[in-house]
């Protein structure tokens, strides 16, 4: 039985549910999601892992910031939302720039970078499950 992401504590996310949707392809063997990893399957550099997520530059060469609970956070919201638009987008280059670049009309035209940051993630989520369900935007 694999855990919903959305009601998984940050705790889950660093010690072992690596099961769960938003790890899949993610994360390392630890269950830590890996900004290499990350941005190997998004066509990005690390630092723009980083600064998507919200993180510090520093974060890309000192893995125990990335490591940290907040980190860690922060990157399981943005792959989760990035997992789940990238069959739409088209791939995961396209879906990153979608993530960064693209205004959504129903959060006042914020992308959806903008709309993770200001810790609105449970809504984009909500968001994007309405649209998958056949929901009009």
């Amino acid at each position: 039985m694999s855990v919903s992401p959305r009601n998984m504590a940050v705790s889950d996310v660093l010690y072992g549910q690596a099961d769960s949707p938003a790890h899949a392809g993610f994360a390392d063997a630890g269950g830590r999601f890996d900004q290499d990893i990350l941005a190997m399957q998004f066509g990005v550099t690390q630092r723009d892992i980083a600064e998507t997520a919200g993180l510090s530059a520093s974060a890309t060469y000192r893995k125990s910031r990335m490591a940290s609970a907040s980190a860690q956070a922060r990157l399981m919201e943005m792959s989760e939302i990035l997992r789940r638009v990238t069959d739409w987008a088209g791939g995961g280059r396209q879906a990153f720039a979608w993530y960064r670049a693209e205004p959504i009309p129903a959060f006042g035209n914020r992308t959806a970078e903008s709309i993770v940051k200001g810790g609105q993630a449970t809504a984009l989520r909500d968001y994007l499950d309405h649209i998958a369900l056949g929901g009009f935007a």
